[in-house]
């Protein structure tokens, strides 16, 4: 198991103690502090020796903080086990639920299996289930990025939510995109769901993921958040290179243009010039989209976010006639 740490000292704890209490001698933990600010070395110095005494323990300290992506592929990198899997150092794990998810995936046989969460916000507890109906059964990636128009597994984006064969890593599927600050998991299950060639969702509660952290960059409108135009751009262009990219750019399309609505209906949470900074690398991606794709995706879309989306368009239109 990967777990990247920053400045997480309030949470750090209760995620190490999870740890804890699913450990075995045959299980690995790679716990990477991506130059944190605050205590979380120190606590994850000392979890490391007491951990080491029931598993195996590696514990990795960046020299610059390089984001969650960057931490996650120095613990790829670092990891020897068959299977692998992820937890955020602010989340934690339900008791006996790793030894659960690698034999859920050892019965299985497939490349990777999914699994549901709950999310955790303050004492309020909710369930949130992957999007794909079927369970226990195993099925073809591929076939579960459609239908464009509804949730689907490249939806449920978390990296965490799931147990990963190592012939994945070999392959060159399990590393993120170096250096992204956010969204980094969205041209991850893309690829996953592209190339892998069988996986499973399995009705398994066991990862709580906390919401609502003020040091999350969800929390937080800065310059950062605007990774997610270089994710969903990798997204487009890789999806776009696929030899059914007819079928499946609406999908990514679609995707993109919900996620960009997203993020312009909630300007409020945003610095005034990251904001403005919004508006034109929106503008500018909705220009680099696959035109037939994006006017269908507008004409199918909500009123409301299709004309926000609209009014971008006119934008770069507009733009383009003054110059």
């Amino acid at each position: 198991m990967i777990v990247p740490f920053y400045n997480v000292q309030q949470y750090a704890p209760d995620t190490l103690r999870s740890l804890r209490v699913n450990a075995r001698r045959d299980f690995e933990f790679v716990l990477v502090d991506d130059k944190s600010k605050d205590e979380t070395p120190a606590i994850l110095e000392r979890a490391a020796e007491e951990l080491a005494d029931v598993a195996q323990v590696r514990y990795i300290r960046h020299e610059k903080n390089g984001g969650l992506a960057t931490a996650r592929n120095t613990g790829l990198d670092a990891a020897r086990g068959e299977y692998l899997t992820f937890l955020d150092g602010d989340d934690w794990l339900a008791p006996g639920y790793l030894t659960e998810l690698v034999s859920a995936i050892e019965e299985l046989g497939c490349d990777f299996v999914r699994t549901d969460h709950v999310q955790a916000t303050a004492r309020a507890r909710s369930v949130h289930r992957a999007p794909v109906g079927l369970r226990d059964q195993v099925l073809n990636p591929r076939e579960a990025i459609l239908p464009a128009h509804r949730s689907t597994s490249v939806d449920y984006a978390y990296a965490w939510a799931g147990a990963y064969h190592r012939r994945l890593l070999d392959k060159g599927l399990l590393h993120f995109t170096d250096g992204l600050r956010t969204a980094e998991d969205r041209p991850w299950i893309w690829k996953l769901h592209r190339e892998a060639e069988s996986f499973a969702v399995v009705s398994l509660l066991g990862v709580f993921y906390r919401r609502g952290v003020a040091s999350s960059l969800t929390q937080i409108g800065d310059a950062r958040q605007l990774d997610f135009i270089r994710a969903f751009d990798q997204v487009i262009e890789e999806t776009a290179a696929d030899p059914d990219a007819d079928k499946l750019l609406p999908k990514a399309v679609r995707t993109y243009c919900a996620i960009i609505a997203h993020h312009l209906s909630d300007e409020s949470k945003w610095e005034p010039a990251v904001a403005k900074q919004l508006r034109a690398m929106s503008a500018a991606a909705i220009k680099r989209m696959p035109q037939g794709a994006l006017g269908d995706v507008l004409e199918t879309m909500d009123l409301n976010r299709s004309a926000k989306l609209r009014r971008l368009r006119r934008r770069v239109t507009t733009a383009k006639a003054a110059a």
